[in-house]
């Protein structure tokens, strides 16, 4: 949806009162700004670079979460695996032959 001309002139106001009123506010803003965007025009490159050819050049790390998730199936697995063990060997070892 586009702004009204009012709607971009009040908005300018808006813009040069706090520039006036916050250089540092200002300034930080610009820079948020500027990496946001930069970052945007990252992300709209890496999504049209999804063919064949740029799969394995920028592959993504896992998360947080999804190395978590792998860990606690492993130590489950781990877990699982060590009572099995324990209760054939205990089953070995109750009935001799």
């Amino acid at each position: 949806m586009a702004w009204s001309q009012d709607e971009e002139r009040m908005l300018a106001m808006i813009e040069r009162h706090l520039t006036d009123e916050d250089p540092k506010l200002a300034a930080r803003l610009e820079s948020f700004n500027h990496r946001a965007s930069h970052r945007a025009s990252q992300r709209a490159g890496h999504r049209a670079g999804r063919g064949r050819e740029g799969r394995g050049a920028a592959r993504r790390r896992p998360g947080r979460s999804t190395l978590i998730i792998a860990v606690s199936w492993l130590l489950i697995a781990t877990l699982i695996a060590t009572l099995l063990v324990m209760a054939l060997r205990h089953d070995a070892a109750a009935f001799p032959v």
